[in-house]
């Protein structure tokens, strides 16, 4: 049995992770690893401080102290310390937007990136100039921040985080062919922003579990 560890930055995805783990990695062992101080510290700072970076990284070293075959990096907004530990490890690390981030740059020019927290609509647009770049492609990036909705989210009112979500979204019209969710707490949107939009919509939790299962399989650890 393969062992997949998840680090969490904070709450309300480990549930939709989980459900898609048993669905994708049915065989695999998922082991989960919260610190939902790490995204508060962040939001304070409005940046990754050096002491978020040092605490991710021990969590990546207890992964492989589990016996991780994999980590999975589920938190968009510190994703470039991931990057950044990748050398650092014989276990690969996995991060959830990956593989989004590379199918939006590869199929679209005009990108909006959709988040619910400041901190991650840098780190999101970077990652996708980046996987352009990768591909010889050029995309415009469009950011779009639904301001208070993760607050409304981890505070019980996913109603208002669902409406707020909807109304940053309405702005992205006619201004680009395609959203990313750049939070993986978001993911419970994707269908309805498609429907209301008439745009494509990426979001991570699904296509980063699909990774995760495509790296097991590079490392011989299941069938591909």
């Amino acid at each position: 049995m393969s062992t997949v560890v998840a680090v969490y930055t904070g709450q309300g995805l480990a549930e939709r992770i989980q459900a898609v783990f048993r669905e994708v990695l049915p065989d695999s062992r998922l082991v989960n690893i919260m610190d939902d101080s790490l995204i508060g510290d962040v939001i304070r700072a409005g940046r990754v401080t050096p002491e978020v970076t040092r605490r991710l990284v021990q969590y990546y070293r207890h992964g492989e102290e589990i016996g991780a075959d994999v980590i999975l990096n589920t938190c968009s907004s510190v994703g470039e310390v991931a990057d950044w530990a990748r050398p650092m490890f014989a276990t690969p690390i996995v991060k959830i937007d990956d593989a989004m981030a590379r199918e939006a740059a590869g199929r679209f020019e005009r990108i909006a990136v959709l988040a619910t927290l400041p901190t991650t609509l840098e780190p999101t647009r970077r990652l996708l100039e980046r996987e352009a770049a990768s591909q010889g492609r050029s995309v415009q990036v469009l950011s779009l921040l639904a301001e208070g909705a993760y607050q409304a989210l981890v505070s019980g009112r996913p109603e208002e985080h669902d409406r707020l979500i909807l109304e940053a979204a309405a702005s992205a019209e006619g201004r680009a062919d395609v959203l990313v969710l750049a939070q993986g707490s978001m993911a419970r949107m994707e269908e309805t922003l498609q429907q209301a939009s008439g745009l494509p919509t990426f979001s991570s939790p699904r296509l980063g579990v699909l990774a995760v299962r495509s790296e097991l399989a590079r490392l011989g650890k299941m069938a591909p």
